[in-house]
Order: C-alpha cells, then structure tokens, then sequence
C-alpha cells in the first residue's frame, strides 16, 4: 500500500507501516535527510515547489522530476508499504499517489481511480503539473488530467489527513 502524509507524520507513518520506501517532494528548501529506518536508495528525493504554473524564483515539476517519479514507484516491488509525503500531503503527494494507482492499474479507467483517491482524501487537490507530466509519460492520452478535473479541487486545509492507497501484490 501507499501511505500519503503530510511531512509532520512521515516518521510515525513509516515505523507505524513498517514501510520500506520513501518518496519526499518538498522545495529545495524543506528537504529532509532519509531517516534511519529506509535504505538511501530506497528514499527518492524530489526538489520542487508546489506551483501549477512556472513561475520566477520557483521550481515547478517537471518532465525529469515525473521521469524520476515514475521509474521508482515501477521499481518498488511491493512487498511493504511505501510513504509519500510533501509539506501539507495535499498536492504533491496525491499526485504523486494518483500515479502510482495509474502505473499499478494499467486496465483501470483513470475516473475511477481518482473518484477513489478523492474518497480517500477529501482534501487531495493532485497537482496539475505532476499529473500532466505523468499522463504524457504513461501514454495516457490526457485522461488522466481529465480525471483530476473531474475531482476538483479538494476541502480547504492547512494539513492533509494521512490515509492509504491499496497497489494490490499484497499491500
């Protein structure tokens, strides 16, 4: 499973779940260390800020940081649960989710598995970027941003509640 948080909970959340990988996508600024209980290389550190348009001063997600994003959830083999994060665990965390439910449910319809995120967070508010970035690079042919409109934006919130997503192979 895929556990989604906001960085106050990731070390709860990693030694509540056991967890085995770590996806942080945090400014430059806020980045944190791995912590003690993930193997380095199993922590994927993505530098970018928050934004849904580029902007100056600013690193909006792009084409690497998807590239990246994509290549170590399809290496994860499952066998124990994986914590994303970002700051709040709103925006760049469920998108980063949604794309995991897209790479590990290649027959899904994509409107179906994000009516499931949204249920499972009513604050996720995916970030438009990340999700279009992913939907070019897994030949989703904008369904996927389709998908994460028909959501909309999420409930008004400081800090995202921590909840899961099942990727199936047993977690």
């Amino acid at each position: 499973m895929i556990v989604v948080c906001p960085l106050s909970e990731v070390d709860n959340q990693i030694e509540r779940h056991s967890a085995s990988h770590l996806i942080s996508l945090l400014g430059p600024e806020h980045m944190i260390g791995t912590p003690p209980s993930i193997d380095p290389g199993k922590h994927l550190q993505l530098s970018m800020h928050d934004i849904a348009t580029p902007m100056e001063g600013y690193t909006p997600p792009g084409d690497s940081h998807v590239t990246q994003l994509v290549d170590f959830i399809k290496s994860w083999d499952r066998t124990a649960p994986m914590v994303v994060h970002c700051w709040a665990g709103i925006s760049r965390s469920t998108a980063a989710a949604f794309t995991a439910q897209c790479i590990y449910h290649p027959e899904r319809d994509e409107m179906e598995l994000a009516a499931e995120l949204r249920e499972a967070s009513p604050m996720a508010t995916p970030n438009p970027l990340i999700v279009a970035n992913a939907d070019k690079l897994l030949s989703r042919d904008g369904r996927m941003n389709e998908a994460i409109k028909s959501i909309g934006r999420g409930a008004d919130a400081w800090e995202g509640k921590v909840f899961t997503l099942r990727m199936s192979k047993g977690t």
